[in-house]
């Protein structure tokens, strides 16, 4: 299929010389610690970071990792637990599996140091095309758009341009059309993040945007036409599937249990609470833990609870179950696939996904 640019296109260049100086003078009110100290390393840490998730919230867990993982080599070599807990409150924890794959790449194959390239940046674990760009700019210096939703959002706006941000084709298209305009140096990487800081601050996704204060306002053909909220156009996605299951807090004495997740599937290789398929009743709950060789002294219901996965909800029945004193000798080893841990063991060392955090606030 030929490329064929978008007939607005032309205004392209205009867009790219009104957000520069806009950004250096916003950037001054918006600190953030990946922009303070770039490399490299950083920068592609704080892009895995800030997929799915808030700058602000992203901060404390990014000087945290940095903290403990202070470069390419000290991260390919982490425990999987350390990095799993390290990573724990972010969630999508297949963006830390797939950082200390490539950290181990990196070190095989380029001394430990990410390539200044952006065909052999993409070619790593976890780095697709907007984070080779924004590592490639940002840290390098290179002249290479990344194209993220807040830029599909600014420029489909500012363009009117109606067609799907989901499609790959349209990121191809847009990543096509600027590449060519853009400059090398500091620039490249100041431009790529101010689409980020628009998107994120006045080019917002839910509700109006703030286009008195948009640098691009005179620009922009959606608010030229009053349809600001028409863009971006979407394909509808499929509806989340509904899964039903029994979540069991089982107690041996102050220790509770967990088990390991298969290393393949949704929250693959974490520590959770056990459960069981459907929604189960006292005394279904009580035969099952019997089948299973576990005495249960008292169980009582806790509040259901609902966590939404991007393609699937989880709706959650749970109780709380004592096992009776012969169970305190499974918190010495692990039995039948639990393990029994104290809250400050998990506090320390285990990460336990937030859906089952709903579950753990009030650990005696």
């Amino acid at each position: 299929m030929p490329f064929v640019e978008p007939i607005h296109f032309d205004i392209l260049p205009d867009v790219l010389a009104a957000l520069l100086p806009w950004y250096r003078m916003e950037s001054e009110e918006r600190e953030l610690p990946w922009r303070a100290d770039v490399s490299p390393y950083h920068t592609w840490v704080s892009e895995i970071m800030l997929q799915q998730t808030r700058a602000a919230a992203v901060i404390p867990y990014y000087e945290r990792f940095l903290a403990v993982l202070p470069d390419i080599a000290s991260l390919a070599a982490c425990p999987e637990d350390e990095l799993m807990k390290l990573w724990q409150g972010l969630g999508y924890y297949s963006r830390a599996r797939n950082l200390q794959k490539g950290a181990r790449l990196v070190c095989a194959e380029y001394g430990g140091k990410l390539p200044a390239d952006y065909a052999k940046l993409q070619s790593i674990p976890g780095i697709g095309s907007y984070t080779a760009g924004a590592i490639a700019s940002i840290a390098f210096g290179l002249p290479q758009p990344a194209v993220d939703g807040n830029m599909l959002r600014v420029l489909t706006r500012a363009l009117a341009w109606s067609s799907d941000v989901l499609a790959a084709k349209t990121r191809t298209t847009l990543t096509r059309s600027l590449a060519p305009l853009y400059p090398a140096g500091r620039d490249a990487g100041d431009l790529n993040q101010a689409f980020m800081d628009l998107g994120a601050t006045v080019c917002l996704p839910h509700g109006m945007p703030h286009c008195a204060r948009c640098p691009l306002a005179r620009l922009c053909l959606a608010h030229a036409q009053g349809t600001e909220q028409n863009y971006p156009k979407k394909k509808s996605k499929a509806k989340r599937r509904i899964e039903t299951l029994t979540v069991l807090k089982l107690y041996a004495g102050r220790a509770f249990a967990i088990q390991k997740r298969p290393q393949k599937g949704l929250l693959a290789g974490l520590w959770e609470l056990p459960h069981l398929p459907g929604t189960l009743s006292e005394p279904a709950v009580r035969e099952e833990l019997a089948r299973r060789g576990l005495r249960a002294e008292t169980i009582a219901p806790l509040p259901p609870a609902k966590h939404i996965f991007s393609h699937v909800e989880w709706h959650m029945t749970a109780y709380e179950v004592h096992l009776n004193t012969d169970a305190l000798r499974l918190a010495e080893a692990p039995a039948g696939g639990l393990r029994f841990i104290t809250p400050e063991q998990a506090a320390q060392k285990y990460s336990i996904p937030s859906a089952f955090q709903y579950f753990l606030q009030e650990t005696p």
